[in-house]
């Protein structure tokens, strides 16, 4: 009798990263868009209303479609303006939990030419400052 030869078993890890090769897998907006589903899943759980597992299993199904999709630099795009997106809240908050954190030792104000905020010293009077971005200089009236 001759012997068949075995084929060497394959760890399961090493057939997920083979199988993986190639695509997209999870990035910032795959994971935002599984956390949104679950937190739709958990409202419709709470309050009952049974239309919300529509929009919650229609986000899981685009997740997993970008998390094995092949075409990676669409993906890659599609990320980067979320991220673009997502990055310009989050400063928007972090300004506003920075303006709350120094209203009593320092004020902000924007440049006139550029628009950047600047965070400057509270002082009495009229001073005159000069923007690090553009080197403009404007006129702030402090209290």
């Amino acid at each position: 009798m001759a012997q068949q030869q075995q084929k060497p078993k394959i760890p399961f890890r090493e057939r997920v990263y083979r199988f993986m090769m190639g695509r997209n897998g999870t990035d910032t907006l795959c994971t935002a868009l599984t956390v949104c589903a679950l937190v739709l899943l958990v409202l419709e759980l709470i309050s009952g209303w049974a239309w919300l597992s529509i929009p919650s299993l229609a986000l899981l199904i685009y997740s997993n479609f970008r998390a094995f999709s092949r075409n990676v630099v669409k993906r890659r795009r599609e990320n980067a303006a979320f991220c673009g997106f997502f990055r310009r809240i989050r400063g928007f908050f972090k300004l506003q939990r920075n303006k709350w954190k120094d209203r009593k030792t320092h004020i902000y104000r924007k440049c006139p030419s550029c628009k950047s905020v600047l965070r400057l010293p509270r002082a009495k009077g009229k001073h005159t400052v000069n923007c690090p971005r553009c080197h403009n200089r404007f006129a702030v009236v402090g209290r």
